[in-house]
């Protein structure tokens, strides 16, 4: 039985990164499949402090630490990573151990930019170093003009990244 966990970058209901999940989530074709949520409260040291790890937190944190692999799209906001995605990472880091330790980990990005979100993807990967992830290093996916990548059931178009995702799913799938 193999769990994948998605998480998106961001909290928009028509998210290009969110169906970019989706879509690889379904490439991979996992046992069961995990939506990551990151409405959590800005990280603040006395709230933590007053009233604890928030309970969506350790959730995350717990999908985090059970998913067999992971796979994180995020939007490119001036020039990095989102601030909800930022949050999320700042608040799993305070939860007990460290769940990200050796998890296969896929990263991609959808844009509504020419770059497709090469920044945020190196802004990423720096961010996650601490947490010593098993971070796989391609082929990248870059979904430029995110906004007409997508077809009416959420699948991306074109043979290119069709086999590039197809690849790193693969690769994500031998890290298990």
């Amino acid at each position: 039985m193999t769990t994948l966990l998605g998480i998106s970058g961001s909290l928009r209901k028509a998210s290009t990164n969110t169906k970019l999940i989706r879509y690889a989530a379904e490439v991979f074709a996992p046992d069961h499949f995990i939506e990551g949520n990151l409405r959590f409260p800005l990280y603040d040291g006395d709230l933590e402090d007053a009233e604890g790890i928030p309970e969506p937190v350790q959730t995350l944190a717990d999908q985090i630490k059970q998913a067999d692999a992971v796979i994180i799209s995020t939007p490119e906001y001036n020039k990095a990573i989102s601030g909800v995605l930022k949050n999320a990472l700042d608040w799993v880091s305070r939860t007990k151990g460290n769940p990200w330790a050796g998890k296969p980990l896929a990263i991609m990005s959808a844009t509504d930019g020419r770059a497709g979100g090469e920044r945020t993807q190196f802004s990423l990967r720096l961010a996650m170093m601490i947490f010593r992830p098993e971070i796989l290093q391609g082929p990248e996916i870059l979904v430029a003009d995110s906004s007409n990548q997508f077809d009416e059931e959420g699948k991306l178009k074109g043979e290119l990244y069709d086999k590039l995702l197809s690849e790193l799913m693969g690769e994500l799938k031998a890290r298990i």
